[in-house]
């Protein structure tokens, strides 16, 4: 019983399974196919006839873009599709046998290469198997990492967008032998790049003829369309370099007699051109268009450099020779008049002035009736003597302080030669704290000015800094597109 049940399921598997002729029937296929086939013939039943080739290409990934040498780096997969009419079968002949593949040396296929390529093997793509199916259509889809020649336009960077141009054809074929038509390209299978955004992909069949032929020569040229992402530039270069260039304005903060304005101004300049010579190093040496980030640092070095010459210029001033030329008449009226009015800048020691002059009367006439009360006819010859030394006599505003010339009278007839070699140096001494009075206004009149120059300095590098900042940055055409974009990722 269990031999007889053996049998049946035996019996069944025969009868269900059906046997596979795959392995024949491939082999005898192939022998028919390629008996008589000759690759180097153009498959079409009638040489006046035009074999159209379809074009198209996967873009998978954008792998660099070198600015320096200008050159595009991509990972693609090329698809072509044609009909060659000498590879075509009846499937009900070769049971099982829908496809073939063939290796690209033993059959026909299409010389489509990368016009603007710029790898050092030219073709760069990886030579599959072409996939052919009963009714003569080839498929070949040929992975390749593909280097392209790219004009980088680096006018508006880091906020610049590029387009990049592949262009694909026939080497040897004209547009009577062989036409082209373009496939749309796909970019479903995409990885996104760390350094650019994909923006589009379009494409396009050109039609050229050329001087040495009548025939036309078609081409299909896909543009791949990238905006560069601002956000590692604008943390390593923009950000540092308006950091640096608000420090310039310290420079006019700082007091004149630290003695390290100088110092700071020349430390900002420096740091300036080590960022400005890392911005050369990743530019290409064109003179086509000056980058616009290049514009902003030689902008900011100008005015860190115009800052170092109007640091030089209150230095002259703050510590200017009392003992030299006086200020001129024009300069105290622009600089200590106008703008001290306009920047709302009082002298040092001004307040106090002023209550001292309102006050002025009042001590002159308690100085007379002290004088007078101290003075009686009786008063003897040293007490005459003693007004001499000791009373000095304020005059008015301007003038110098003078000995009282009662008691001088006094003196020239009847004092000791000591008492009046004494009186000479109570005069010189006098002279002199007369003429360090004088030298110390001429220097907080210089000082005043130097301090003025500053302060007009510090506002008119602000509003030049913050224009040139927003005027050159925003003048990119995508500056609000480009920065939206990398806040929002």
């Amino acid at each position: 019983m269990e031999l007889l049940h053996f049998a049946l399921v035996v019996a069944v598997a025969a009868c269900t399974v059906k046997v596979s002729h795959q392995g024949p029937n491939q082999r005898r296929l192939y022998k028919e196919l390629l008996t008589s086939y000759q690759r180097l013939e153009r498959p079409v039943h009638n040489d006046s006839h035009t074999l159209t080739v379809s074009l198209g290409l996967s873009l998978m990934q954008i792998i660099d873009v070198d600015e320096k040498n200008q050159i595009l780096t991509t990972n693609i997969w090329l698809h072509l599709y044609w009909n060659d009419d000498y590879l075509q079968w009846n499937p009900e002949e070769y049971p099982g046998v829908t496809h073939v593949r063939f290796p690209e040396n033993l059959i026909w296929k299409p010389d489509i290469l990368l016009y603007n390529s710029a790898d050092e093997r030219f073709d760069a793509t990886f030579h599959t198997n072409i996939l052919v199916n009963s009714s003569g259509g080839c498929s070949y889809i040929p992975p390749g990492i593909f280097k392209s020649t790219c004009y980088i336009d680096v006018r508006w960077f880091p906020f610049d967008v590029q387009k990049c141009e592949l262009k694909f054809g026939s080497w040897t074929h004209g547009g009577w032998s062989l036409d082209l038509k373009m496939v749309e390209p796909d970019i479903t299978a995409y990885t996104a790049n760390g350094e650019w955004d994909l923006v589009e992909v379009t494409g396009q069949k050109n039609k050229r003829i050329y001087d040495c032929c009548v025939e036309p020569y078609y081409d299909v040229t896909f543009t791949l369309v990238m905006r560069r992402r601002t956000l590692y530039y604008g943390l390593n270069l923009l950000i540092p370099c308006v950091l640096i260039s608000t420090l310039a304005l310290l420079v006019f903060l700082l007091p004149a007699d630290s003695g390290e304005k100088i110092s700071l101004g020349i430390t900002v300049l420096l740091s300036l051109t080590v960022f400005m010579l890392l911005v050369a190093e990743i530019m290409p040496p064109t003179s086509d268009s000056v980058p616009l980030i290049a514009q902003y640092f030689a902008t900011t070095i100008v005015i860190v450099g115009v800052s170092v010459i109007a640091t030089v210029l209150v230095l002259q001033f703050h510590h200017h020779d009392p003992n030299g030329s006086k200020m001129p008449k024009w300069t105290r009226v622009i600089l200590l008049n106008w703008c001290a009015w306009f920047l709302r800048m009082k002298r040092p020691g001004e307040d106090q002035v002023h209550s001292a002059c309102h006050n002025k009367a009042q001590r002159s006439s308690m100085s007379s009736m002290d004088l007078n009360a101290s003075t009686p006819a009786s008063q003897s010859t040293n007490g005459n003597i003693a007004v001499a030394l000791c009373g000095r006599l304020p005059g008015r505003a301007g003038e110098e302080e003078i000995l009282l010339p009662k008691a001088q009278g006094s003196l020239a007839g009847g004092v000791e030669p000591e008492l009046a070699k004494i009186l000479e140096k109570v005069h010189y001494i006098a002279k002199r704290f007369h003429d360090q009075d004088e030298n110390e206004l001429v220097c907080n009149e210089w000082k005043f000015a130097a301090a003025v120059i500053d302060r007009l300095c510090l506002m008119a590098f602000s509003i030049v800094t913050i224009l040139c900042t927003i005027g050159i940055l925003m003048s990119a055409p995508n500056f609000v597109e480009a920065i939206s974009k990398d806040l929002s990722n």
